[in-house]
């Protein structure tokens, strides 16, 4: 028990969709697993709906009011950009020691997913990225990648770049791209020739629910 960050190798890659699956599926298991986004970018308190943060709420049966949004995203920002742009063009800044005592004061007795914000090293400040965030975590890590072409590449050297931090995920997850070059099953396979030691996932698009054992996992 106690923290997952998931981690994605991009933007677009679906930690939010994986996030809302490993709840829903702990709730139909029986296990409660919370879900909070510390940060977001391309935030409109009028479409709450239509946000990550909604999404999380949504997945955890909560109303989605103001209240609830600020408690799981305390840091909010409107443009669309990476979290350091977003910020600036609010003259404000994302400190990294506040980020991390609020993830830490989020650890209990249950599992509780950190989703980060865009991809593994995306910038949170003018020094400081998600990696900097994840490693001052005591936190495990699922990392989420696409069928995508390219997607190979991106994969290892993400794993690369966390490996060198100290950080080994306990899972990786393919999910299924709008668009693949071929079927995710190889990319699996190709992935597993050079990855021996972490357990890779499929999720087909649209899927309802994710295996028990990365839930058990938490």
């Amino acid at each position: 028990m106690g923290l997952t960050f998931i981690i994605a190798t991009g933007t677009d890659i679906g930690k939010t969709y994986i996030t809302c699956l490993l709840i829903k599926t702990a709730a139909k298991m029986g296990i409660s697993v919370r879900g909070v986004k510390p940060v977001i970018s391309g935030f409109d308190e009028n479409k709450i709906n239509e946000s990550d943060t909604g999404n999380i709420l949504e997945a955890m049966g909560l109303s989605l009011t103001m209240d609830n949004v600020c408690a799981i995203s305390p840091w909010r920002f409107s443009a669309a950009l990476s979290p350091d742009m977003a910020a600036s063009r609010e003259s404000a800044t994302i400190q990294l020691l506040p980020l991390i005592d609020f993830c830490n004061k989020q650890a209990s007795d249950t599992p509780t997913l950190v989703e980060g914000v865009g991809g593994v090293m995306v910038p949170l400040n003018e020094k400081d990225t998600t990696l900097d965030w994840q490693a001052a975590l005591n936190a495990k890590c699922i990392l989420i990648t696409g069928s995508y072409l390219g997607t190979l590449s991106h994969t290892m050297t993400a794993l690369k770049a966390l490996e060198q931090r100290g950080i080994k995920p306990t899972a990786i997850i393919i999910n299924s791209s709008e668009t693949a070059p071929v079927p995710e099953q190889e990319t699996a396979d190709t992935l597993g020739r050079f990855v021996t030691d972490i357990p890779i996932y499929i999720v087909a698009r649209n899927a309802e629910d994710l295996p028990e054992e990365l839930v058990l996992t938490l």
